[in-house]
């Protein structure tokens, strides 16, 4: 068997970065297959099932890099929960380049790509809220109001993530990562 020239992890980079910039329904079979250095004809060796199948195992791959990195930092008991917090968005400013990538989320949710990853999406942003509630308890919030700043900050990284793109002003992301940690730390 011939090794392979492209490794997988280089693969699922180039794939998530145009499904990031493109969505799935603008993301074409030529763009991808430039993006992974692989040929179409190799592109559908690895993921058959096409388009989709790149799509979903984006979403797997982000999914294990956020866990590792967000929320299983976010949940060490290892650590105090301030440093965890701070060291947990850390990790989403690195997942978004700080501020100039898009959520994989959004690109899938547009068009019909919400129809085939709603599950998907639903189960992950379940996740996030579920790990900033978590930690909200550990740093002395109330279950309503770990809750209301759990699904308080989901919003704030999607949100901001889409105004810092259409205004061009990194700094908006990085204010709301501050404002996030402050929000947590300060209650």
């Amino acid at each position: 068997m011939r090794p392979q020239k492209v490794l997988d992890e280089e693969i699922l980079i180039g794939l998530t970065k145009v499904f990031r910039s493109k969505g799935y329904e603008g993301a074409s079979l030529q763009e991808l297959a430039e993006a992974t250095g692989l040929k179409k004809a190799s592109l559908y060796h690895r993921f058959p099932n096409g388009k989709k199948e790149m799509a979903a195992a984006v979403l797997v791959h982000l999914g294990k890099w956020v866990e590792e990195n967000v929320f299983q930092v976010l949940s060490d008991r290892n650590h105090p929960p301030k440093v965890r917090l701070r060291t947990g968005l850390f990790g989403i400013k690195t997942l978004y380049n700080n501020g100039k990538e898009v959520c994989i989320f959004r690109a899938l949710s547009m068009q019909a790509g919400l129809a085939l990853f709603e599950e998907q999406i639903n189960k992950g942003m379940k996740q996030w809220i579920d790990a900033f509630n978590k930690i909200g308890l550990e740093l002395g919030l109330s279950p309503s109001e770990a809750e209301k700043n759990a699904l308080q900050t989901l919003v704030e990284i999607q949100g901001s993530l889409i105004v810092t793109k259409g205004l061009d002003d990194l700094d908006i992301f990085e204010n709301m990562l501050k404002n996030i940690e402050n929000r947590y730390l300060e209650a």
